[in-house]
């Protein structure tokens, strides 16, 4: 078996150096490839030289926090990089967020600045959602430092509309601020960041009404991302094909693993099938991140992937084991060269915990989630007593090592609930065979897995439960053959109330994210009870019956 060099960088630890040290070995070699732009390694450190020189012009100190709310483009990538240089930590923000999420993040995060797209498509102006969530934003001179009730610590934010908007600084103009800044000041900035200081915020759903952000170090995400690619054996001749959102841990570590080995990192702004096809066989891409079941299914079902050129592509982080089978005996057909394998990962690790290793027998690859990678340790613990598990015995997921989350912003009680003596308790269901190998089998909380997405049922259950004529909701996650998961309501209404399934459902769209948004609602009198708790467990059932999806 071959083994991967070291890399070029493999004494930097923090996501501002790993960018600089990769410019200065690779400055010539294309580091980013969209269907309409390419941009080496010395351009993108340039790039991001100049937004870290604006954050400083702007008073930003190192550790604050700035957001980041925009679709995947070469701006988002340049910026959150740019950011890291600064010292300051990045907040990448779900770009389905609504304003209602907006609002609560960018005052939760504690943002001083955020960065937002304009018009990126025909109804789609990230300026109107950004209004929406802070509406005395109206009438603003952003020249003069924004004051808002709503987010108190919010003093600019950057418009990528090359015109601005209300209360917002047009991108250019922003840039512009940070001409006179030395580059020595930002090696400075650079060279003061510490591997163990916190790089991002990622905020992913809990239990409880509102997402909670994971405070993720340099260090953890360096080294996961650099574990990984010492797992897939690569090296600067590769070239990584990403459909995957870059304000998601899954778009960002294979991003991080290859820049930092100096090959190519090629992702979409919005995933197409039939573009995203175009460019893995055009490009040549050697590794493919697919990952969520959505996306695997629109590739397959497209009417070019039995035609497109896949012969260069190595490895495919294609998950078998947790995707039906039609779509695994689809893909070996069409790329019996290509080694599938199988990943167990979240958030709060930084990314992928366990993944196969490259010699696995094709059955174990396909069937399990992986192998831990470096640094991590892993129990399955029985989720009564708490003992460890024996093999193939299914309990919590527990994890240690070093690129853990540190814990989560602004949320203490959170924070004490889910890392005890060292140990993150994951809240997923596992189990671990005789041979180390991982098996991913569901969530122990109240959470729902809709294409890839975490999503608290207690979010939808909030927000149902806003509307005047709702007494109580609560959200269940029935099957889907597109999301694997999607969320269902069960609702009591007020005395003398009422609503219509379609009222309810309309109630919650523009609040919450597409995908967090309930398929069905069904009015309810009586709850199926325990001693003391609702059965949800019985409601899904029913639904389950009702809709023939069993």
């Amino acid at each position: 078996m071959t083994t991967q060099p070291p890399s070029a960088t493999a004494a930097v630890l923090t996501m501002g150096g790993m960018i600089r040290a990769s410019a200065q070995a690779f400055g010539a070699r294309e580091a980013l490839v969209f269907p309409d732009r390419r941009i080496t390694y010395a351009a993108l450190d340039a790039s991001a030289r100049r937004w870290a020189a604006a954050m400083v012009a702007l008073g930003v100190q190192p550790g604050q926090h700035v957001g980041l709310f925009m679709p995947t483009c070469p701006a988002f990538i340049e910026a959150f990089y740019g950011i890291s240089m600064a010292g300051a930590v990045a907040v990448p923000i779900n770009a389905r967020y609504q304003s209602h999420e907006l609002a609560y993040l960018v005052r939760d995060a504690d943002l001083v600045v955020l960065v937002t797209a304009g018009q990126v498509a025909e109804g789609l102006d990230y300026r109107d959602r950004v209004r929406a969530a802070l509406p005395s934003l109206a009438g603003a001179d952003p020249a003069r430092g924004l004051s808002l009730d709503e987010a108190p610590m919010l003093h600019t934010i950057i418009s990528l509309d090359p015109d601005g908007a209300d209360g917002m600084l047009a991108v250019g103009e922003a840039l512009a601020l940070g001409e006179g800044t030395e580059a020595e000041l930002i090696d400075r900035r650079i060279d003061d960041v510490d591997a163990e200081d916190i790089a991002m915020i990622l905020y992913t759903s809990g239990t409880t009404a509102n997402p909670k952000g994971a405070l993720v170090s340099h260090r953890g995400q360096v080294g996961n991302s650099r574990n990984l690619g010492r797992r897939y054996l690569c090296t600067e001749a590769d070239k990584v094909w990403s459909p995957l959102p870059i304000f998601h841990i899954a778009g960002i570590l294979p991003m991080t693993m290859i820049l930092d080995l100096g090959g190519t990192y090629m992702t979409v702004p919005h995933f197409e099938a039939g573009q995203a096809l175009a460019m893995l066989g055009a490009e040549g891409a050697t590794i493919a991140y697919p990952s969520f079941v959505t996306i695997m299914q629109d590739l397959i079902n497209h009417e070019t992937f039995k035609t497109t050129d896949l012969s260069k592509l190595r490895v495919m982080n294609s998950n078998f084991a947790v995707q039906p089978a039609w779509i695994k005996d689809a893909v070996v057909a069409a790329m019996p060269h290509t080694i599938q394998v199988g990943t167990y990962g979240l958030t709060e690790a930084a990314g992928t915990v366990s993944t196969s290793r490259l010699h696995d027998s094709f059955d174990v690859r396909t069937g399990r989630c992986g192998f831990p990678l470096e640094d991590w340790e892993m129990r399955i613990v029985d989720l009564e007593t708490g003992q460890a598990c024996g093999a193939d015995e299914r309990g919590e997921i527990v994890l240690r090592g070093p690129h853990m989350l540190k814990g989560y912003y602004n949320a203490p009680e959170k924070t004490a609930e889910a890392i005890r003596d060292g140990w993150f308790f994951t809240g997923d269901i596992g189990s671990v065979d005789a041979d180390g190998n991982v098996m991913f089998h569901g969530r122990t909380k109240d959470m729902l897995k809709v294409g890839g997405e975490n999503v608290a049922a207690a979010e939808i259950e909030a927000m149902l439960q806003t509307h005047p004529a709702v007494k109580l909701a609560q959200v269940v996650g029935i099957p889907d053959d597109r999301y694997v998961e999607v969320a269902a309501a069960f609702v009591e209404l007020a005395d003398g109330s009422d609503a219509s399934e379609a009222e309810l459902i309309a109630h919650c769209k523009g609040k919450l994210a597409g995908f967090k948004i309930p398929r069905h609602v069904r009015m309810i009198s009586e709850w199926p009870m325990s001693t003391s708790k609702i059965q949800k467990f019985k409601l899904r059932g029913e639904l389950i019956e009702e809709l023939g999806l069993g």
